[in-house]
């Protein structure tokens, strides 16, 4: 994506998101901003700019508000409980609306792709989220093109992504996307993951 100014990726949080949603994509694309020649800027933001908890108890204090982030190229909407609540609220769907508007990649982790269906931007298209929540993302949508085998599906200007660890694999594809699979694989190199679960 070469644009003038540099590459600004935003990961919006919220009280009651999933803790991994919002830290392992934010590790992924942070690790890439310190070796990338794009030097991609990651943000943290909330809704009025104040500290939130996630939904596991860790706080978390982000670097600024939905009023004062200004433009991105890429968010990430992560997901969890507190998704819930947002996606009943007409006034926070109207602002996904507008940022769909104005950025040109949206993302989502888990049921953050609730929020997106709620506000109507997974119509008629491919998506992806938590392998427990497709129900719910086929009331919410019932046009949307429902993937339960994707880790993530990246529909051109959407991504959705499936559960808490599979927005960590959706960033490396970002990273991917945006710069090259090197690049990606440099990444995952540097943060060791190379998933073997024990169990």
């Amino acid at each position: 994506m070469s644009t003038g100014h540099h590459l600004r990726v935003g990961i919006f949080v919220f009280d009651d998101a999933e803790e991994l949603d919002v830290v392992g994509p934010y590790e992924v694309l942070a690790a890439w901003s310190r070796h990338s020649e794009l030097r991609p800027e990651v943000v943290t933001f909330s809704l009025d700019g104040n500290g939130i908890r996630c939904a596991k108890g860790l706080r978390l204090v982000p670097d600024t508000s939905a009023d004062e982030v200004g433009p991105l190229h890429v968010l990430v909407y992560p997901g969890g409980f507190g998704t819930r609540a947002l996606l009943r609220d007409p006034a926070h769907l109207e602002w996904v609306r507008t940022l769909r508007a104005t950025t040109p990649l949206m993302t989502s982790v888990c049921t953050g792709a609730l929020v997106f269906a709620a506000a109507g931007l997974l119509s008629g298209r491919p998506a992806t989220t938590h392998w427990q929540a497709f129900d719910e993302l086929a009331v919410l949508e019932p046009s949307v093109l429902a993937d339960t085998e994707a880790r993530f599906v990246d529909d051109g200007d959407i991504v959705t992504s499936s559960g808490v660890s599979a927005g960590i694999d959706m960033a490396l594809h970002l990273v991917a996307r945006l710069e090259s699979v090197d690049a990606a694989r440099g990444v995952r190199r540097g943060i060791q993951y190379d998933p073997e679960p024990p169990v």
